[in-house]
């Protein structure tokens, strides 16, 4: 292992990383999984000491996750309804060891196809906020995970917070997960939904399917055609025809790829009842 390095401050981190270029953790919960040795190889930057980098505030024009925000701190924290699933997919991430552990940005930045963070924070389009020495910029999580395991994170950038704009915090919202065993397990198929309904027509809908494709995709074709349709029986509306451009799934040891197409069409019509159950 190299030098290991946890710095209090941003800026001090920043150019630990612009001088080293060490590895940036939190967590380490995908991390170590990962590695095939006793430790880390080369330099490590942890940045979990960070002032300001963890927790979730609301702000003037939505709400901030700090980047070393773990899943147990989104699990506990008071949410509007509209974060109910990524609550839910909180408590779906690993274990109670896990949940202390990992992080937002870790899950995030690992970039599996089958990472629980993904549909729910792309449902309620979640940006991600990057610094370096640099500056700052901020990019949409749609365009920050390119495929499985790619990112357009640079190499002296860290991910200093996700962010929800205010337009997204509205409605109701449901996250469904299916694997092999209840808990301990990666995803075969899941989804997340999040509807606005008033006076029994959806106002607004955004839906979204992970582990059935290199990258975790909204279903835009349906939810363009739930809006405006009445709330009343709209789980029976989804067809195969509305997913096709969102499922490209793979067969692997969990579950080949017809039933994982048909796994995912059953979550999103479930998650969508679900949600319209909610609604006063």
């Amino acid at each position: 292992m190299g030098i290991y390095h946890r710095p209090g401050k941003l800026k001090d981190a920043l150019a630990i990383l612009a001088t080293t270029g060490a590895r940036p953790v939190a967590g380490c919960t995908d991390v170590f999984a990962a590695t095939e040795a006793q430790d880390l190889r080369g330099d490590v930057l942890d940045v979990t000491a960070i002032e300001g980098l963890r927790g979730i505030f609301e702000t003037a024009s939505g709400w901030r996750i700090g980047a070393a925000t773990t899943w147990r701190d989104i699990v506990h924290a008071r949410l509007p309804r509209a974060f109910d699933m990524l609550q839910q997919a909180a408590c779906e991430v690993g274990g109670a060891q896990v949940q202390n552990a990992g992080t937002v940005a870790g899950n995030i930045c690992n970039a599996s196809p089958a990472a629980d963070g993904m549909p729910p924070l792309l449902t309620l389009d979640a940006q991600v906020e990057l610094v370096s020495e640099r500056g700052e910029r901020v990019v949409d999580l749609a365009q920050f995970v390119t495929g499985p395991r790619e990112t357009v994170l640079q190499s002296d950038e860290l991910v200093s917070a996700v962010l929800i704009p205010s337009k997204s915090v509205h409605g109701h919202s449901r996250f469904l997960k299916l694997g092999a065993r209840k808990h301990l397990v990666i995803s075969i198929a899941m989804v997340a939904v999040r509807l606005a309904v008033e006076d029994g027509k959806i106002t607004d809908a955004a839906i979204c399917v992970g582990a059935c494709g290199p990258v975790a995709k909204r279903a835009s074709a349906l939810e363009t055609a739930l809006i405006g349709t009445s709330a009343e029986g709209a789980d029976q509306l989804v067809s195969p025809a509305h997913l096709k451009d969102v499922l490209a799934p793979i067969s692997d040891v969990r579950g080949d790829a017809a039933y994982r197409e048909a796994a995912a069409l059953e979550l999103v019509q479930r998650a969508i009842a679900d949600v319209l159950e909610q609604v006063p």
